[in-house]
């Protein structure tokens, strides 16, 4: 059986946590996508400075990768 983290590997894109996010899910679906804890990458959003267009470019790519 695949892991979570192989599964998602497989599919492709990363796309939008439905059950991990607080805003729009991107650092959720990321952290599925690789297997991290969302709070960490939520953590490096905040940390390092990323501001809100990347983030907004990244839910607009990811809501789009569709099967």
């Amino acid at each position: 059986m695949l892991t979570l983290k192989e599964d998602n590997m497989l599919k492709g894109l990363p796309r939008l946590s439905e059950d991990n996010k607080w805003f729009l899910g991107v650092c959720g679906g990321l952290g599925e996508y690789f297997g991290v804890n969302a709070n960490i990458l939520r953590a490096l959003f905040v940390f390092a400075g990323v501001q809100i267009v990347p983030y907004l470019i990244l839910a607009i790519l990811m809501s789009c990768s569709e099967d």
